[in-house]
């Protein structure tokens, strides 16, 4: 059964803040009532999550039309990091939480975090399936790792850099050709080394990338 409504986040990234609205939409025939009790940015690695400054309101949700609730958010406070935005809201009556669908970053000191390209060229066997790991892409709020699974599949795929969990914020994988990037948290400049951990079908294999 679909939703009868969505929120969805729009925005715009300033220096000091993030400036938009939530917009909610009935998605099915009826009229809903719907109470916003708060709304929070959350991390999508480690951390807890801060209440956005906003007042409590009651909406009328229409079938198909938007309303649009504004919000301005400080990031000074928070950490560096990734961020969704989610609502907390009653639908009819009945509780609900909606994520914004948007993400957004807060960056890390340019000091601290690797960029360039480290070129990694490998096959790792896994299973009855081959991963060529191409390369990783280091930049200033993520890090991309490029690869290619033979015959093409589903993965999972860990990273961690020094020991340390490097959090995964999409795997981009095509189910035709096999090509594929995940995005992560960044890497550190203080890191000697990157470990990528592979699962498909019940295998598992590992590959380590030292980093200059």
């Amino acid at each position: 059964m679909s939703e009868p409504i969505s929120i969805r986040a729009r925005f715009e990234r300033f220096p000091a803040t993030v400036k938009g609205a939530f917009i909610f939409r009935g998605e099915d025939a009826d009229p809903h009532q719907v109470v916003l009790h708060r709304a929070h940015v959350t991390p999508l690695g480690p951390g807890g999550s801060s209440q956005v400054p906003m007042t409590a309101a009651t909406l009328d949700v229409v079938p198909h039309r938007d309303v649009f609730v504004p919000f301005e958010l400080p990031v000074s406070e928070l950490d560096p990091g990734w961020y969704t935005l989610v609502c907390e809201v009653d639908v009819d009556g009945s509780p609900a939480s909606y994520d914004g669908g948007r993400r957004f970053a807060v960056a890390w000191p340019r000091a601290t975090v690797r960029r360039g390209t480290v070129k990694v060229e490998r096959d790792v066997a896994l299973g009855d399936a081959k991963v060529r790991l191409e390369q990783l892409d280091c930049g200033g709020d993520s890090a991309k790792l490029h690869l290619r699974v033979d015959p093409p599949g589903p993965l999972t795929v860990r990273l961690s850099a020094d020991g340390r969990r490097l959090d995964v914020l999409e795997v981009d994988l095509d189910e035709a050709t096999g090509r594929g990037k995940v995005t992560s948290y960044p890497v550190l400049r203080a890191d000697a080394s990157v470990r990528i951990d592979l699962k498909r079908r019940g295998a598992d294999a590992s590959f380590e990338i030292a980093l200059d």
